[in-house]
């Protein structure tokens, strides 16, 4: 057993989500897969939205083959590009009857300099930008859900970041961890924005530190940063225990009444000062419309 797991408080539940329906992004790999697995056990109904569908079609197997549920399917989508976004959120909208639970889940991390189709830079323009139209144009659904939650997949990283309102797609100047930082909290601020515009509504909205999870998401470090984590890699978490927030954030009964928090480790955190500046996260909101052209009140 890693050392680092020896000190985690762990956390457990038999909650059900019969005739609930999740929605989760970058859900063919690691913590992704995990929650899709996890909360198909509980009874719910997944969608499972990937970029890849070569990757989803083996995901979706393992999910329905560790679960026992057929009620599991597959949608393409690639959060680097809007027009994919929108179909996506088209198809949704007109096939699905409801959605309890929207997990902002997919993301690409410390990745070298790259735009998405629409020219915003690789890590604000998924992480952030992608899951911000996502959210918006499924809002409607979710809220004719309730009650539902929405949960945004950040990193302690976020507390490394700062939003760089006059040039959010680091065009200054790119440095990639800074960027990573800067889309991990938007993704705090983001969600909590979303919870006082939503409240009353019935929706509640979350964002958390998975941990420092041994995924995929590596494959960008460089040689140096490789073999530190590889060091550390006792103290990190496998993709199941990184799911563990997440799923506690979906369904744990004692969050239903609680919006705008951030957690780790299954419990209430201490995000940093510059993810709970309201007034930041406001000209966030603002900056995101302006991108993305539309209007969100």
């Amino acid at each position: 057993m890693p050392f680092g797991n020896l000190f985690r408080r762990t956390w457990s539940s038999t909650d059900r989500l019969d005739g609930k329906t999740v929605l989760i992004t970058g859900a063919n790999t690691g913590i992704g897969k995990e929650t899709a697995l996890d909360l198909a056990k509980r009874g719910a109904r997944i969608i499972m939205a990937c970029r890849d569908m070569e990757k989803a079609e083996g995901a979706l197997k393992e999910v329905i083959e560790g679960s026992g549920s057929q009620n599991v399917v597959i949608k393409k989508l690639d959060l680097s590009d809007t027009k994919s976004i929108r179909e996506f959120a088209e198809t949704i909208n007109k096939e699905e009857t409801k959605l309890n639970i929207l997990i902002n889940n997919a993301g690409v991390m410390v990745c070298p300099h790259g735009k998405t189709a629409d020219g915003f830079e690789m890590q604000i323009g998924v992480n952030h930008i992608g899951h911000f139209l996502l959210t918006h144009l499924l809002i409607d659904l979710i809220k004719r859900s309730t009650p539902a939650r929405i949960i945004n997949v950040s990193s302690m990283a976020h507390s490394w970041g700062t939003i760089n309102l006059d040039d959010i797609n680091s065009e200054k100047g790119y440095d990639k961890k800074k960027a990573y930082s800067q889309s991990k909290l938007a993704n705090v601020l983001f969600s909590r924005s979303l919870a006082k515009k939503l409240q009353g509504t019935g929706v509640t909205a979350y964002s958390l530190h998975p941990g420092v999870v041994q995924t995929d998401l590596w494959r960008h470090l460089s040689a140096p940063q490789a073999a530190i984590m590889k060091m550390i890699s006792p103290f990190t978490k496998t993709s199941v225990q990184g799911a563990q927030t997440t799923i506690y954030c979906a369904v744990a009964p004692e969050l239903e009444t609680e919006s705008g928090g951030y957690y780790s480790d299954c419990a209430p955190a201490n995000c940093s000062s510059s993810a709970s500046d309201d007034d930041t996260a406001q000209k966030l909101w603002e900056l995101s419309c302006q991108m993305l052209s539309l209007s969100w009140d």
